[in-house]
């Protein structure tokens, strides 16, 4: 090993941190865990026996064009599908407007790279996903937080930066907005919200990314219309995934933007994965033609509902005063507020010794705040483990009451 390695490491390398998530994960393996860490789809939503089938299928009437390398902007196919399922929601799309991404991840890295130099700014709320945060923050980017009221992203809050930033000279590259069941707060932001920020994104002349990987699990309550279908000027960029709709070892996410946009994402996945798997890609695309994935999906939707609504219930029962959760509509994650003085990454420790993890809520606050808050997740474990870790959870905040 040569003995200056990290000198001479990048500066976005130097800046890298591992996801306390995925670190957690680690941590939760071991025999007799409930974890509510990850966000991890049930393995029970898994078609495994359909899959066999399609795979066979696939490899039986297009197996040389599944195996060799695909188009970088995707599987024909598969983005016909995508964009019909899009157009049905109210989205005026079309090829152009859509590119396959290695997991929507994959987006969150791509629009840094085409968008962000080291000390440029980015909008997002109070609290947001990490896994956002993360990718901005390796390129430079500096996050510029807004607080969250009952409907999301505060639009007053919004104004108020995006004004004191012209006026110091700064216009912010876009906003980043998860608005269905967000990321870990749980909130879905109403319409009359959305149109509010799309207003003032286009006043200020802002890009808005909207990252929606849970929107088709909704357990009650109305769908809200997409921000890019109430924009559809352009100024909104959308991100899919089927990582937690069908199988997340597939890694098949989806960018929707102006063309113009797309043409500079597909030349930056193209120096960073060539293509997206379109092995995948075509298993995909004739499960879903088969009419499998939305009767899995209609499934999947019917497991979640009873497992949120028995966590929702065990919190209920068995969690001490002082302590208030979110209950979002739909998606995988409860966000829980502790007393003011109570720190989660304190408590963290003391749940481990009861046998049951969450994630603290600091690493969704670009700010540093929300030590009083964490993230639980619903839809992984069986039902019998929600209401049991919810029991070792409430076990172990009283013991860091007394």
């Amino acid at each position: 090993m040569i003995s200056d390695l990290e000198n001479i490491y990048s500066d976005s390398a130097k800046g890298m941190k591992r996801s306390m998530i995925r670190e957690l994960l680690k941590l939760t393996q071991r025999p007799g865990i409930i974890s509510f860490g990850g966000g991890l789809p049930s393995a029970d939503s898994f078609p495994i026996e359909e899959l066999k089938e399609i795979t066979n299928e696939v490899l039986t009437e297009e197996g040389a064009q599944a195996l060799q390398y695909g188009s970088t902007e995707g599987d024909t196919r598969l983005r016909e599908i995508l964009v019909d399922r899009y157009k049905a929601q109210g989205l005026d799309i079309t090829m152009d407007n859509l590119v396959i991404l290695t997991s929507s991840q994959q987006g969150l890295d791509l629009l840094p790279k085409i968008f962000i130099n080291p000390g440029d700014k980015i909008i997002c709320g109070l609290p947001s996903y990490l896994g956002g945060l993360s990718a901005f923050s390796t390129y430079g980017a500096e996050m510029v937080g807004i607080e969250f009221d009952d409907k999301g992203m505060s639009a007053e809050g919004l104004e108020k930066t995006l004004s004191d930033m012209k006026a110091n000279g700064e216009k912010p590259k876009f906003i980043y907005i998860i608005p269905d069941f967000q990321n870990p707060a749980g909130i879905t932001m109403p319409k009359d919200r959305r149109l509010e920020i799309i207003d003032i994104a286009k006043k200020y002349d802002v890009l808005i990314v909207e990252d929606s990987p849970y929107r088709e699990l909704r357990f009650t309550g109305e769908a809200q219309p997409t921000l890019y279908q109430l924009d559809n000027s352009g100024h909104v960029i959308t991100l899919g995934t089927f990582s937690k709709i069908f199988v997340p070892s597939f890694r098949i996410g989806w960018v929707i933007a102006h063309p113009a946009i797309i043409d500079k994402l597909v030349m930056a996945k193209q120096s960073t994965d060539l293509c997206t798997s379109p092995f995948n890609q075509k298993i995909a695309a004739k499960y879903i033609e088969k009419g499998l994935f939305d009767k899995n999906l209609k499934s999947i939707i019917e497991d979640y509902r009873e497992k949120r609504q028995i966590m929702l219930d065990a919190l209920k029962e068995f969690m001490p005063d002082g302590v208030t959760w979110t209950e979002p509509e739909g998606g995988l994650f409860l966000f829980l507020e502790l007393p003011e003085y109570m720190d989660a990454e304190e408590l963290f420790k003391i749940a481990i010794e009861e046998n049951v993890a969450f994630v603290p809520g600091t690493v969704f606050f670009a700010n540093g705040k929300g030590k009083n808050t964490m993230r639980i997740n619903f839809s992984y474990v069986t039902k019998e483990q929600n209401v049991e870790g919810v029991k070792r959870l409430a076990e172990s905040i009283k013991k860091m009451m007394k």
